[in-house]
């Protein structure tokens, strides 16, 4: 086998069942659930204008040489629908990997949504196209397509690891990773939160919102408070 030259055709589809339950949930709810240690890199951002406001589907990971993008194109004819491609890029920010005219295609596809570890371009057209699709900026340089790579193999993207068949879920905020093996315990955990943080919203808008905790918290870490100006 080439070991860093394959492509795997399957994967784990075990946690498609819980993805039109966690398309309701905003990323930073889920995070929270989550220890705050799920979210990519904020080098990763939205680049369209999807009109869905909630990116969900299960990982297609990519695993690229710097700038290539030859993996991509087999993984984008390989996307079906509630997939997101994921991209490792080996932190490369020289090379655009996609454009307009792939963008246009992926959509035609129907898959989920795309996230790169890297560069588009074509970005006038892709920042108006109604299609998820986040990177961590644009340049007119365009993307070698010689290889080598993997496809479905575990990958770091965004600092992050990934698992082929992961749930991956983006909105305006930016990209988490929800481990599969886990999904069930942290939708549940999730949806309990999304309630008490409704909550909390209302309260913070009537002004009643507590914040006893913060005094409570800065006695048990004996932190000073000086009621004097700094000289």
């Amino acid at each position: 086998m080439a070991i860093g030259n394959r492509v795997f055709l399957k994967r784990p589809m075990d946690a498609a069942q819980y993805l039109a339950a966690f398309r309701q949930l905003p990323a930073a709810v889920v995070a929270d659930c989550m220890s705050r240690l799920p979210a990519l890199s904020s080098d990763i951002r939205l680049m369209s204008a999807p009109k869905k406001p909630i990116m969900c589907g299960l990982a297609v990971t990519v695993k690229a040489r710097s700038g290539d993008n030859l993996m991509l194109h087999k993984a984008m004819d390989m996307a079906k629908k509630d997939d997101v491609i994921i991209l490792s890029n080996e932190g490369d920010r020289s090379q655009s990997l996609m454009g307009e005219v792939m963008t246009t295609y992926a959509r035609y596809q129907g898959m989920e949504g795309i996230v790169l570890d890297g560069p588009i371009r074509d970005i006038t057209g892709i920042s108006k196209m109604d299609f998820p699709l986040y990177a961590t900026g644009h340049t007119p340089g365009g993307p070698f397509k010689d290889g080598p790579g993997e496809i479905n193999v575990p990958i770091a993207c965004g600092k992050i690891h990934v698992c082929p068949g992961d749930i991956v879920l983006g909105d305006t905020d930016g990209v988490i990773i929800i481990p599969r093996q886990d999904a069930v315990r942290i939708l549940k955990e999730a949806q309990d939160y999304l309630l008490v943080d409704l909550h909390n919203f209302e309260l913070a808008k009537s002004g009643a919102l507590k914040r006893a905790w913060i005094d409570e918290f800065f006695e048990m870490k004996n932190v000073e408070v000086i009621d004097s100006i700094y000289e």
